[in-house]
């Protein structure tokens, strides 16, 4: 089964969004998203950042608008963001006012957290007349008083419910054009929640575990959680939320969809685990490439292994393959052995494949 029918065999079938070009939903690719963490204000800082996230992958940037010089900076971050940005909006309807005339892609905000319903009103009828939608993004941490009384603490139903509540408040103004995410700290009680959503409706799903974390403990929690909600076929766009780079953000989530055969992979390095047999330098062998094939895009497999036990086998099944013992090694390409070499030339001979590698088309 190749990869575009296993995606379209377990896909949950969606409504589509447009965000700024980039289409969320409805069979579309699975983006990934980052959100910036300069001061808004700050432009020159906030485009810089977003143009790294950019050059790492990342798809589609969310920038907070916290107060009034936040908000006049949109404008010029919208000119000159190479990727569609999202206003993060709390509590403010002129904010967002101000930001859907800046130009932003979409709206991140709960419309029951920005007043009467005439604010409410004022905001989603300027978003639809720009073709913006919206981002309903509920958070175990921020449920309304009355639904936290009714179930007693968070849970999926109560995250379920006060999604649906803000959907239908857009309902009621006739705007259709919402993402919805349900984002806990709680890993299981987040992948239960989206669940719920993807069981019971239509709307394309936002993807995230919230204040994940350091990079560390973020990854393993985002991994499990995002992965396991992918596998499923649920969620449309992703967002690794780390105490860090938005960059690391942006890697974490693209190896996310890759492993689980949801994105193309550009270089992909594996690497022996090691053990007592290992002969040669693997940790520096592996860091130095990764580094020197870092900026290069294009799908090809290397398997770097320092063991004569399985190294043979499983280099000949990479693209390119190294199997190494004793000061040298053997050149795999595409299963077939090549030549030997000395371990002091691992890292140029490798690079000088991957420059050479032809990908089929």
């Amino acid at each position: 089964m190749d990869q575009n029918t296993y995606k379209s065999c377990v896909r949950r079938t969606t409504r589509q969004v447009n965000v700024g070009g980039i289409k969320i939903g409805g069979g579309a690719p699975i983006s990934v998203q980052t959100m910036t963490k300069t001061k808004t204000e700050d432009i020159a800082g906030t485009v810089a950042q977003i143009n790294t996230a950019t050059d790492a992958g990342c798809d589609i940037v969310r920038v907070t608008v916290n107060d009034k010089e936040a908000a006049e900076a949109m404008a010029a971050i919208v000119r000159q963001s190479p990727i569609p940005i999202v206003a993060d909006i709390h509590f403010n309807h002129i904010f967002a006012l101000k930001a859907i005339e800046a130009g932003v892609a979409k709206v991140r905000l709960n419309p029951g957290n920005i007043g009467s319903k005439d604010r409410i009103k004022e905001v989603l009828t300027a978003a639809k007349a720009k073709g913006i939608p919206i981002r309903i993004g509920v958070n175990s941490g921020s449920l309304e008083e009355d639904i936290l009384q009714k179930h007693g603490y968070p849970t999926a139903e109560a995250l379920y419910e006060s999604a649906m509540r803000h959907v239908g408040i857009c309902d009621e103004f006739d705007f259709h054009d919402v993402i919805i995410s349900v984002k806990s700290t709680d890993v299981r009680l987040m992948i239960e929640a989206y669940r719920l959503v993807a069981a019971r409706t239509d709307i394309p799903l936002h993807l995230g575990v919230t204040e994940a974390g350091l990079t560390r403990v973020g990854t393993v929690k985002s991994s499990i959680g995002i992965g396991t909600l992918l596998a499923e076929g649920i969620g449309d766009t992703i967002r690794v939320s780390l105490t860090d780079d938005p960059v690391k953000e942006v890697e974490v989530g693209k190896e996310i969809l890759r492993s689980l055969g949801l994105a193309s992979r550009n270089v992909e390095i594996i690497a022996c685990p090691t053990c007592g047999r290992l002969e040669v330098d693997l940790f520096s062998i592996t860091r130095e490439l990764e580094q020197r094939l870092s900026g290069i895009k294009k799908p090809v497999k290397i398997a770097i292994l320092g063991c004569v036990v399985n190294g043979p086998g499983e280099a000949s099944e990479a693209d390119i393959g190294i199997a190494a013992g004793k000061g040298v090694a053997i050149l795999y390409r595409k299963g077939e052995m090549i030549r030997k070499i000395q371990e002091s030339e691992i890292v140029d001979t490798v690079v000088e494949e991957v420059l050479k590698f032809q990908p089929a088309v």
